[in-house]
């Protein structure tokens, strides 16, 4: 197969199946890019054809939608702009607001930010255990209304709580992490997703960079967000950079890069499957974009299912305290803590 297929409907929108995650030009990910380097590569993924980006207002506590604002929306006909809100910064610290009061600022301050007076898809970047989704969807519903957002998204949760989020109001997209070894999608939301004819946007489709290479044995910097995550951490890491060498081969088989097999392997599960792998980097960007002119076997991918299978990364793929604000399922037998 080739992993060019058809393009990806997001609720009203059509997408290339690749598009960008801004995230890491001014959050989380270290080394960071200067503000001239974001920049640039910004303008550079619009000239490749990327057309869907992917921001929220805990990226730098605004600065990520910052950069955006000032930096493509000259070129606003050109993508889908997608952003969150509820998960952000309350008094300098990472919190959790999914009140229709805290959502209605957010968004205001997310607009100012962005210099748009409307922002394509609208997220719910986690689920607040404090209020029923179904009056944090509301709020979102009357910024629809109000032609502030065109449609709603949700983000890492559940397919029940998809469920009970698309009975108030149309939910356009789930984004949740999904890769080769992170399949937690697999168990419930891709198949409400497909029930419900709601579009899967996959953040970190190439492993949080392990995928793609870009972690060694000495893995990450202590400040940067993956080094919370036991994933990175000895005896974990050693396992699972093994399973990477194994990944590796199997991409080199193919005629591609690590990085080029994990995003057509994330593409090939579903038709309604978009990917938004993040990056510092012109040439990698544009290597993830070459992803689309690529062809693939069914030997290939069945391949990566066997190295992949749940149980076969070790160590859990969040802190015990980051997995507690997160609302997707979890696999029998999953290591959470």
């Amino acid at each position: 197969m080739t992993a060019k297929l058809s393009p990806r409907t997001i609720g009203p929108f059509t997408v290339s199946p690749i598009g960008l995650g801004c995230m890491n030009l001014s959050h989380a990910y270290l080394p960071r890019p200067t503000p001239d380097q974001a920049e640039r590569l910004l303008r550079h993924a619009l000239d490749q054809g990327v057309d869907f980006f992917d921001t929220a207002a805990l990226y730098g506590f605004g600065a990520n939608e910052e950069l955006l604002g000032r930096t493509i929306m000259d070129r606003r006909d050109a993508f889908v702009l997608a952003s969150k809100c509820v998960l952000g910064g309350q008094n300098g610290q990472r919190g959790i607001d999914g009140s229709p009061e805290a959502i209605t600022a957010t968004l205001e301050d997310s607009l100012r930010r962005l210099k748009v007076d409307h922002i394509d898809l609208y997220y719910l970047h986690r689920l607040d255990p404090k209020v029923p989704i179904e009056d944090s969807v509301g709020a979102l519903s009357r910024a629809v209304e109000a032609g502030k957002i065109g449609a709603i998204g949700l983000s890492e949760m559940s397919a029940a709580t998809l469920r009970r989020a698309h009975a108030v109001h149309p939910i356009a997209a789930m984004q949740t992490e999904y890769s080769p070894w992170s399949r937690n999608a697999e168990v419930a939301v891709l198949d409400a997703c497909g029930d419900l004819g709601v579009g899967f946007v996959a953040f970190s489709p190439v492993a949080r960079g392990v995928l793609a290479g870009g972690v060694g044995p000495q893995g990450v910097d202590r400040e940067d967000v993956r080094s919370g995550m036991p994933r990175f951490h000895n005896p974990h890491l050693d396992h699972n950079l093994g399973l990477a060498a194994q990944f590796r081969a199997i991409a080199q088989d193919a005629g591609c890069t690590m990085a080029q097999l994990s995003l057509a392997w994330v593409l090939s599960r579903r038709p309604f499957v978009t990917a938004i792998p993040g990056t510092t980097s012109i040439a990698h960007l544009d290597e993830n974009m070459a992803t689309l002119s690529l062809d693939f076997t069914d030997a290939t991918f069945a391949k990566v299912d066997a190295l992949f299978a749940f149980g076969a990364v070790s160590g859990p793929r969040y802190s015990k305290a980051a997995q507690a604000q997160i609302d997707t399922e979890t696999w029998d037998g999953e290591p959470l803590e």
